[in-house]
């Protein structure tokens, strides 16, 4: 596979003289966040990490997106943390766009590169650190783990893309590929972060309505993408939110491929309200 790049962000400010209109829109249904709102001001500081700062790009919301939170992280040389998140029952992602990080997953050492892409079960025990030169930027996505009684939950796994055959959708002739990176049948798993390509020109062909919620994070190129009753342009650096049942679809733009990071829930029940249950 040839070498990615992924765009990530770097803060700074725009000028005083930059118009304040932009392509931001938060719905009922939809928001997209443009790569050009994630700016110094922006930024968050979180307890127990050193020399970091993150961009908060989704957390749950009543009546909106309720399963989960994502970031992208970004850590000067020698940042990171040994106790990064304080919250129990919690899964991660990780995926890496830039710089090279140091990762400890209950006692076992990885070196993730730009690509690199890692699972933390719930409750494991994790460090990270940039040991790098210049700064290490990547995802952190966040959910409480669902358990299902008689089934475990999964492993620890730390691989990257490079090391991974996407798989073409059918009746695409490999125009549209989703890069995924655990068995989709793995029913330990309750949510998946999977990479999605789509080569110029290719579509998805009709308007997606499912339960699912979903983060989607430009990796790289250009597209289009309807949202609700909206087509709304995006580009390397943006970020889409969708609520469960937004209609969806979109055509890459080209020049170059149009692929970004997914995140949905999945593999689990509908949670039931109390009340519901006593009728």
């Amino acid at each position: 596979m040839s070498k990615r790049s992924y765009h990530a962000p770097e803060g700074g400010l725009p000028p005083q003289s930059q118009l304040l209109s932009g392509r931001a829109v938060f719905t009922e249904a939809y928001a997209v966040i443009p790569g050009g709102t994630m700016t110094d001001i922006v930024a968050s500081l979180l307890p127990f990490w050193e020399k970091a700062r993150f961009w908060v790009l989704a957390r749950p919301l009543s009546g909106f997106a309720e399963t989960f939170s994502q970031y992208i992280a970004e850590l000067q040389p020698g940042g990171g943390s040994d106790h990064p998140d304080s919250a129990p029952g919690v899964e991660a992602a990780l995926f890496v766009m830039e710089g090279k990080l140091a990762l400890t997953i209950d006692g076992v050492d990885h070196d993730m590169q730009p690509g690199g892409f890692a699972y933390i079960p719930p409750d494991a025990q994790w460090k990270a650190r940039n040991t790098g030169s210049g700064p290490v930027r990547f995802h952190w996505i966040r959910k409480a783990y669902q358990a299902v009684d008689g089934i475990t939950p999964p492993e620890a796994l730390v691989t990257n893309e490079t090391l991974v055959e996407p798989t073409p959708m059918p009746g695409t002739e490999g125009r549209w590929s989703t890069t995924r990176f655990v068995d989709p049948d793995d029913m330990r798993h309750d949510m998946h972060v999977t990479i999605v390509t789509f080569e110029p020109g290719a579509v998805i062909p009709f308007a997606e309505t499912h339960v699912m919620e979903h983060g989607l994070y430009v990796l790289e190129g250009k597209g289009v993408y309807r949202l609700n009753q909206d087509w709304v342009e995006v580009e390397a650096g943006d970020f889409m939110w969708l609520r469960a049942f937004c209609p969806q679809a979109c055509y890459a733009g080209g020049p170059g491929p149009f692929r970004y990071l997914l995140y949905k829930d999945v593999n689990r029940h509908m949670p039931l309200c109390p009340w519901s249950a006593r009728r």
